[in-house]
């Protein structure tokens, strides 16, 4: 109902928690597990956690941006589109701005991205199907130019350069489209080369959805926005009561990603390698976020 709070009922936080930044709110860094969520979390500052059944824990804290504080949170987004799909749309009623995407994925293109690398995705091929009840699949999915801009400059600043930029390719299901399971093994046999023909990057599961929902909430902003000053322009005191300030954000809805390559020939290579991308997308996510906060806030 109107005037009613939205209240999440798959994470244990309020508004208040996503509160922060001078009004853009907290950077929120979304990897697929919790266990990933606690472990960027140790980096934080003054860390707390709002724990929830179903184990989407909100971690809370901080980093440091040129000697200012940046609010920050990790929280996971579980695996899969549909799971990425309810996250997200709560952290966005709850008045989230900032989400970048911590997280895994396999090579497409194993003779020169191997394991260890990071991607950076520009766009993801919507090959799964719940972004499609948002918006047409002709509709590209692509990552926020500032946040590809931010990754790029992080993994610079940090030294990482095993690190790739194009188009990734997101899927519903890792055994039959991946690993070629069942009874249609040829034809995902052939999709997937077609892909790797054309260029695509490397395979995951989420970034399709969530560069989907940030162009979409983006352009409902942009619509309160341009209603809510059309009604002031109209010489009416106060504002809109449907599109008040209250419920009209002034920053945009920004999404990307980084990715650590865990597969390349073999789908899941040496856990020692792996572990290493791992935390090397981790780095390079904590640092993303502090490059996007200095261009936000002008530091």
């Amino acid at each position: 109902m109107a005037g009613e709070k939205f209240i999440p009922h798959h994470m244990n936080i309020t508004e208040d928690d996503i509160k922060g930044n001078n009004g853009i709110g907290r950077y929120i860094i979304l990897p697929g597990s919790n266990g990933r969520a606690e472990k960027i979390a140790g980096i934080f500052h003054n860390v707390s956690v709002k724990k929830h059944p179903r184990c989407h824990n909100f971690y809370m804290g901080y980093v440091k941006a040129k000697g200012r504080k940046v609010d920050v949170a990790s929280v996971a987004s579980g695996m899969g589109s549909p799971s990425l799909d309810i996250i997200v749309n709560e952290l966005y009623r709850l008045g989230a701005g900032r989400i970048l995407r911590v997280g895994t994925a396999g090579s497409l293109q194993p003779s020169f991205i191997r394991v260890g690398a990071l991607v950076i995705p520009t766009a993801s091929v919507r090959d799964e199907t719940a972004s499609a009840c948002y918006t047409p699949r002709e509709v590209p999915a692509t990552a926020s130019l500032a946040f590809i801009e931010a990754a790029v400059k992080a993994c610079s600043i940090l030294g990482l350069d095993n690190v790739f930029t194009g188009t990734v390719h997101s899927k519903d299901s890792l055994y039959a489209r991946e690993f070629r399971e069942g009874p249609m093994a040829a034809e995902h046999e052939r999709y997937m080369r077609i892909l790797k023909d054309s260029g695509v990057l490397a395979s995951e599961m989420e970034c399709s959805m969530l560069f989907t929902l940030g162009a979409v909430f983006n352009q409902q902003l942009r619509t309160l926005r341009a209603e809510n000053t059309q009604f002031k322009d109209d010489g009416f005191k106060g504002s809109n009561p449907h599109t008040s300030d209250e419920h009209v954000r002034e920053n945009q809805f920004l999404t990307g990603a980084v990715l650590a390559i865990i597969g390349d020939d073999s789908a899941f290579a040496d856990v020692k390698l792996a572990a290493k991308a791992v935390d090397d997308s981790i780095k390079a996510g904590i640092e993303t976020v502090k490059q996007l906060a200095i261009a936000d806030m002008g530091l």
